[in-house]
């Protein structure tokens, strides 16, 4: 017994094998995705918010720089041993020039930093910002490094690094990635002796009186910023700040902004995978039903397999779903057709070969010369007739392939209706009847596009048909009429007309010939092959009796080429 969980897990494996599992989704599925990595990874690649960052960081140690700066030059103080007289100012003096305490003196007097008066100042002004400072003399010797200056009380440690990123596979991967991002080429950072200040580029800068700054990136590749001040008392420069970041400040800013990238590109490919799969699903659900449906087209034996209805979606899948249901409802009356075509050409084979065979068989027993003369004169007659169906049912089966592969011409309707009348006038002249043509066409020209051939023998069958039912001294009229939309073609005769219904008459094998013909000059499939040419070109064909009269009139309308 199957259980409703059962077809509940069946309809879910079904779903997840053909929409989430299908090629289709896949693909879809795919391209959302690279649109999305490719906004992505744009974002990384073009982003200039990094160098934006280093400047802006660049800009705030040198404004620090120069506070302190001047905070160490007013600490700083005149070595009491080093005092130099500047001869200049005592010439100036001598021949009356204005007098001044500090003229004296030369404008290189030494202003000594005094570690001990600095490094309180030094530490309560770098501690709270988390950045390295040093100070160097003019010679480049290091006087003081915030990193050894401590307050009494405190227990020297090893500090933990706040910008170590966890491990964590996903942040590894990430990282690698990003390792690829340009703007990445700066110098390795290396720290020199207490004695080699002017290595850095920097501080030999800031030495001759000019601030420079400077970015490299350590061992592990962590930025770190650097920016050197020189340190100004009054117009002499007694030192140099070097203020520098901590490696990986700047870099733990940078893969917090990614790290917020990378989380909301994960939230919008979730966001971008459920949406592709309601897409898919309305996509590859009706395609595997479609699919399915003319599978069973192709087993159905004689039963009619039916396609899903999605006519009523405005988009390709309704256009598909209509296309195929209108192609197998085509196929299924083909197929139906050719079965009734069948059977209605081994009916008539059979009537013929019956009789054939009937007076076969009685031939050989007759013994007066008269009944072998009729016999003779019956076998005769059946093979012309079997001839003549056989030629007309090949006809007949090569209509739709021929209209098929024969591609349409534009056909000057009246000057084919001259040409048939002209034709068919001197071949009933023989019967005694008279054929013409009238046309109405005004201005509207008679021209249609379709098959010269298969248009001329829809007119030959009709006017021989008309022809063959009219009397001796009467005419059978074939009258033309066009409008901006259609050519109709009439042909009338003065015969005994229809009897019955007159849709039968386009019937394969249906003959209702007056009694003075013999039986079987006609095979019955002239006024259905003429109605199978005149659907092909898009026309309308229909037989009636005259209300003017006796006699019968087929018309057919034909719609008229457009320019």
């Amino acid at each position: 017994m199957v259980t409703p969980f059962y077809k509940l897990g069946h309809a879910i494996g079904r779903f997840l094998s053909f929409t989430i599992f299908s090629s289709l989704t896949r693909r879809i599925i795919a391209l959302n995705l690279a649109g999305l990595l490719v906004l992505v990874v744009g974002i990384l690649y073009l982003n200039q918010w990094r160098a934006g960052l280093i400047d802006a960081r660049v800009q705030s140690l040198r404004v620090q720089g120069e506070i302190i700066a001047a905070a160490i030059a007013a600490s700083a103080t005149v070595d009491s041993d080093v005092i130099s007289i500047n001869p200049d100012r005592l010439l100036e003096l001598q021949s009356g020039g204005a007098f001044s305490p500090l003229s004296y003196f030369d404008p290189t007097l030494e202003f000594p930093i005094n570690p001990e008066r600095v490094a309180p100042l030094l530490r309560n002004l770098i501690t709270p910002t988390g950045t390295r400072a040093r100070i160097y003399d003019q010679g480049g010797l290091m006087i003081l490094d915030s990193e050894n200056i401590y307050g009494r009380g405190e227990v020297i440690r090893a500090a933990a690094d706040p910008n170590k990123s966890p491990s964590f596979f996903l942040w590894d991967w990430w990282n690698a990635i990003l390792s690829w991002v340009p703007g990445d080429n700066f110098p390795l950072y290396q720290d020199y002796g207490i004695d080699e200040g002017r290595r850095y580029p920097e501080v030999d800068s800031a030495l001759q009186g000019a601030p420079a700054d400077f970015v490299r990136v350590d061992a592990q590749g962590r930025l770190v910023v650097s920016v050197a001040v020189p340190v100004q008392r009054l117009r002499a420069i007694v030192g140099v700040i070097l203020l520098s970041t901590a490696p990986g400040d700047i870099d733990s800013v940078v893969s917090q902004e990614r790290w917020g990238i990378l989380r909301i590109a994960l939230i919008a490919a979730g966001v971008q995978v459920a949406l592709s799969l309601l897409l898919a699903g309305t996509i590859a659900g009706p395609m595997r039903r479609l699919s399915e449906a003319a599978e069973r087209v192709q087993t159905a034996g004689n039963a009619r397999a039916e396609i899903p209805d999605f006519t009523d979606r405005p988009d390709e899948i309704g256009h598909l779903s209509g296309a195929l249901r209108q192609m197998t409802d085509a196929l299924y009356n083909r197929i139906e057709a050719i079965e009734r075509f069948a059977a209605d050409v081994a009916h008539e084979l059979k009537n013929p070969l019956t009789s054939l065979r009937s007076a076969v068989e009685t031939l050989p027993r007759a013994r007066r010369e008269e009944d072998r003369e009729r016999l003779n004169a019956i076998i005769q007659h059946d093979v012309r007739r079997l001839d003549r169906l056989i030629s007309d049912i090949s006809n007949a089966s090569r209509l739709d392939a021929e209209l098929a592969r024969e591609s349409a011409e534009r056909v000057d309707v009246a000057q084919l209706a001259e040409a048939m009348v002209s034709m068919h006038a001197d071949m009933a002249a023989d019967r005694k009847v008279a054929v013409e043509l009238v046309k109405r066409t005004g201005r509207n020209t008679a021209i249609a596009n379709g098959h010269e051939s298969r248009l001329a023998q829809v007119f030959a069958n009709l006017i021989d048909n008309a022809v063959s039912f009219s009397p001796e001294g009467s005419t059978v009229r074939v009258a033309m009429a066009t409008d901006p939309e259609y050519i109709t073609i009439t042909v009338s005769d003065e015969g005994p007309g229809i009897t019955g219904d007159a849709t039968r008459i386009f019937q394969r094998f249906y003959t209702d010939r007056p009694d003075t013909e013999n039986f079987g000059n006609h095979s019955g499939l002239g006024l259905s092959i003429s109605k199978q040419i005149v659907e092909a070109h898009k026309g309308t064909i229909r037989a009636a009796n005259r209300q003017d009269g006796p006699g019968a009139v087929f018309t057919v309308v034909l719609p008229r080429a457009r320019k």
